[in-house]
């Protein structure tokens, strides 16, 4: 197997959270992703959620504290966690999925097929104190910018 230019497999996309599969390995997908702007508030009940970001920064907003990650960095997102990401300016990430795994739904939400719990009833949720009421109970999105 050839090696994989994850600049070139980015440059070849412009959609934000629309990850693409750029290879395999033991029954997991790699994935390129690009990213700008928040991103729903969800969670995945089955499994942990990988994130290295290559390029560019990226905040994991959580209910009790934010996780920033700069290139070269990496954060696993435990099962069950309600998060969501978000990034000021355009950021580029690699993920790391089993298998089939699906991401980047129709609502935009990274589900994982008959596993992610995406919030889309949501009526009331806690909201730490920087947060700001989200407005479309629909579709939530991550609706204010991470803690300074």
């Amino acid at each position: 197997m050839p090696a994989i230019n994850l600049a070139e497999k980015l440059a070849t996309f412009t959609e934000y959270y629309r990850p693409r599969v750029v290879g395999e390995f033991n029954g997991h997908d790699l994935k390129v992703v690009k990213v700008k702007g928040p991103f729903n508030w969800h969670k995945h009940d089955h499994t942990d959620d990988f994130f290295m970001v290559l390029e560019g920064s990226i905040t994991i907003l959580l209910r009790d504290g934010d996780v920033r990650l700069g290139p070269g960095e990496v954060y696993v997102e435990p099962r069950g966690v309600e998060h969501c990401p978000i990034a000021d300016d355009e950021a580029h990430a690699l993920l790391i999925a089993g298998s089939g795994q699906e991401r980047g739904g129709p609502s935009g939400c990274f589900s994982h097929t008959g596993g992610c719990s995406a919030l889309q009833t949501m009526v009331a949720i806690r909201q730490r104190p920087s947060a700001r009421t989200m407005v479309n109970t629909s579709t939530p999105q991550c609706d204010h910018a991470p803690s300074t």
